[in-house]
Parts: C-alpha cells; structure tokens; sequence
C-alpha cells in the first residue's frame, strides 16, 4: 500500500463519516426560508441560509478538484495520485509530536525495547 492509497482512503473515510450522519429534516435544513426570499426559479447562492450553511453542508474533500474538465486540464491536469503525493508529504513536514510526558516516554520505550528482547525477529 502506498502513502498516497492511505491518503486517498482517509479522504474517502472521511467523506463516508459524514454521509452517514445522515440527514436532518427540519424548517432550517428544507430552506424554506431560501425559498421565500429568492422564489422559484431564481439560484439561493446569494441567499442568507445559503451564506449560513454553505462551509458546513457538505462534506468538502482536500483531495478532490472540482473545477470542470476544461478548468483542470488548463491547469496542468494534476490527478487524485499526484494531489495524493503532495498530501501526504505535506502532512509529514508539518507533523508536531503531541505533548507526551517523559514519564510515560520511559515507560513505553522500556516495555517495547523488553517485548523485542522476548521475540526473535522475523519478516512478516
């Protein structure tokens, strides 16, 4: 597997967490409210509860480019791999280390160093 399947495949988990939270039905999320101010016929891009709910009503993938076929290829065509690529080396050279306590650093690094001492090595 590579590093660039891993990070496709968490974009998809991602996507698929927030498929299925599933869906609220209510006066908010029917936008009746969109309706009423723009009508029938007219886009709701401008309308409030299309502001309000625009960043969180869908789920948004980092991987994904979703300009049309004309706009991506324009701009030098760049596939899911190679997007792939670029994520996960960016993700390692902004990786911090979370806070851990020297405490339990020694104990880990103990336990492990005495598991591999009870094991012979072996390639699989």
């Amino acid at each position: 597997m590579s590093y660039e399947k891993l990070m496709l495949d968490m974009d998809m988990c991602g996507a698929l967490h927030a498929w299925l939270k599933g869906l609220d039905v209510n006066e908010d999320t029917l936008a009746f409210e969109a309706l009423a101010e723009k009508g029938p016929g007219e886009h709701m891009f401008g309308c409030a509860h299309t502001l309000r709910h625009y960043e969180t009503a869908y789920w948004d993938s980092g991987l994904d480019d979703n300009n049309t076929y004309e706009t991506w290829s324009e701009a030098g065509g760049v596939d899911a791999m190679t997007r792939a690529n670029r994520a996960w080396k960016d993700v390692l050279a902004n990786y911090e280390a979370p806070p851990l306590d020297p405490g339990i650093d020694g104990a880990l690094c103990e336990f492990i160093a005495r598991r591999k001492s009870e094991m012979a090595d072996a390639w699989y």
